[in-house]
């Protein structure tokens, strides 16, 4: 997480709360070690694509530090990943992957981010609020304030990751609707059709950057 560290979040009364909070607790998850796993596999200058989860998934066993990922003995797929594998498929024609487990993507540039980093199990979004917002707007708002041609894309799937678009003025965004079967195939940019991988690959041919390879094992 060494490139990160220039984050002013790391100096603030906020973060301080938050760690006394949580390095003393193994009732949230993820689990302690794997809080800040999105941020130690795609470091800051590797990170050519974010896609903006809201917070972990709250059942035990489940949440491994990136966003809509879980771990490979996961069974089933949690629904709204299962929705993006299904987009995946569509969009670039590849096999279903053998596990939900997105670790290959964040280690070829796709920051996997969380605007929640941590929940209390068996509570879905019960840590809104207490100051991870504070990080990773932060988070977001440095990575598009990058000069131009080095600007990640974004993929802002649903209303609550489309409230970061304001401090993206300039940089490529696909948006769509959250890719939970309640939302999937609704709204006026339905996920299912929207095409997010291919389109990010566009982007950043267009701005001179080597595409992601998004194949999953």
């Amino acid at each position: 997480m060494k490139s990160w560290r220039f984050l002013k979040f790391w100096k603030t009364d906020t973060w301080k709360e938050l760690s006394s909070k949580f390095y003393d607790s193994e009732t949230h998850w993820p689990r302690t070690r794997y809080i800040f796993r999105a941020l130690e596999l795609t470091p800051f200058d590797s990170v050519k694509c974010v896609i903006l989860g809201q917070d972990p998934y709250p059942t035990k066993g489940y949440a491994n530090g990136l966003a809509f990922s879980v771990y490979p003995h996961v069974r089933p797929i949690p629904r709204s990943l299962a929705n993006i594998f299904k987009e995946y498929q569509d969009d670039l024609g590849l096999d279903k992957p053998k596990t939900g487990d997105l670790t290959p993507w964040a280690e070829n540039g796709v920051l996997l981010l969380n605007s929640i980093f941590t929940v209390e199990e068996g509570k879905p979004l019960s840590h809104a609020g207490l100051g991870w917002e504070k990080l990773s707007f932060e988070i977001v708002r440095a990575l598009g304030s990058k000069t131009e041609g080095d600007r990640p894309v974004f993929c802002l799937w649903g209303r609550t990751a489309q409230d970061y678009k304001g401090a993206l003025r300039g940089t490529s965004v696909v948006c769509s609707s959250h890719p939970s079967p309640l939302s999937a195939a609704k709204g006026e940019a339905p996920f299912f059709g929207s095409r997010p991988f291919s389109r990010v690959n566009e982007y950043l041919i267009k701005q001179g950057t080597k595409p992601i390879n998004w194949k999953l094992p």
